[in-house]
């Protein structure tokens, strides 16, 4: 048995098929939207997408980043960022379900580019994902909600 664990496999479950800024519609596959059962009793998700138009080696060897969109942030290490460019470029959005079509998901809210492949979709939870105490630095305070 291995001590660690270097590398895995990701299976894409969808794509985002539209996305205008406000409203996205997220496309699962079919052979995953069984899994879509029971999604209609939340009003939020937490979508985990796939930067694909950053997966390159370069982008992959970001390890220190000054955010964009934060006026007056300073110099950080990427995991201390929301920036796409990263070793694995993972995005992650919590967003409102406006409704299910079928294996279909209009939601509000998601910063995915249309194209982004879906790896993972959760249901927000508010006794689990809320955290009243958390702290962030003051720069975080300017700029995007993500």
């Amino acid at each position: 048995m291995r001590d660690s664990v270097e590398s895995g496999v990701v299976k894409f479950i969808g794509i985002v098929r539209t996305s205008n800024g406000k409203e996205s519609r997220v496309e699962i596959y079919s052979s995953f939207c069984d899994g879509l059962m029971g999604l209609e009793a939340f009003s939020h998700l937490i979508i985990l997408y796939w930067f694909h138009e950053r997966d390159t080696e370069e982008c992959r060897r970001t390890l220190r980043v000054v955010p964009r969109k934060h006026e007056g942030a300073p110099e950080i290490g990427v995991f201390g960022s929301r920036s796409p460019s990263r070793p694995n470029p993972i995005g992650l959005c919590v967003v409102r379900l406006l409704r299910r079509e079928g294996c279909t998901l209009m939601v509000e809210g998601l910063d995915a580019i249309e194209g982004s492949p879906i790896i993972d979709i959760k249901p927000y939870l508010p006794r689990a994902d809320l955290v009243p105490s958390a702290k962030a630095p003051e720069w975080t305070l300017h700029g995007p909600p993500t």
